[in-house]
């Protein structure tokens, strides 16, 4: 036991008397080290994060179909395609477009958008309000329905003509 105290005692004194280059050296490598690990653990922890989101998202999503039809919306198409043509300095430009469902309901059609999260489904987001314009115009509907999981709500939302 004596030898194991006097060996480490020995190896305090040997690091106390190291050139203090040496030790600024190893101290610099173990922050850097330090620094590099927190990094890492920062981009982990945020992709975690992300991937629930996404999870949380898709599952929502995946209930938006029996959602509609419990509030009365018959389903006439999912993941619906579309194409439109802009004119880009006159030149034709073909656009395709998606929407998650055409629905139906007291002898109107809706496209119906899903979204998830805090922002997505309000229609004060510019990027919402966006989508939902190009939905209107392209699938040529009597109005957009703003489909919001999280608060299990629909949202009929139309665009003025004039």
């Amino acid at each position: 036991m004596l030898a194991i105290v006097d060996s480490v005692w020995s190896s305090g004194l040997a690091l106390a008397r190291a050139e203090p280059g040496y030790v600024l050296s190893a101290l610099l490598a173990a922050v850097i080290l330090l620094l590099l690990l927190k990094q890492w653990w920062v981009r982990v922890w945020r992709r975690l994060v992300i991937l629930g989101r996404q999870r949380r998202a898709y599952n929502l999503e995946r209930g938006a179909h029996g959602f509609l039809e419990a509030e009365g919306y018959f389903i006439e198409a999912v993941q619906a395609r579309t194409h439109y043509r802009l004119l880009v300095d006159g030149d034709a430009e073909d656009i395709e477009l998606r929407v998650d469902f055409i629905v139906r309901k007291h002898g109107q059609r809706f496209a119906a958008d899903v979204k998830t999260g805090n922002d997505a489904p309000r229609v004060r987001n510019p990027a919402t309000r966006r989508q939902l314009l190009e939905y209107q115009l392209a699938y040529e509907v009597d109005g957009v329905l703003l489909v919001d999981m999280e608060a299990r709500a629909v949202r009929c939302v139309q665009f003025p003509e004039d």
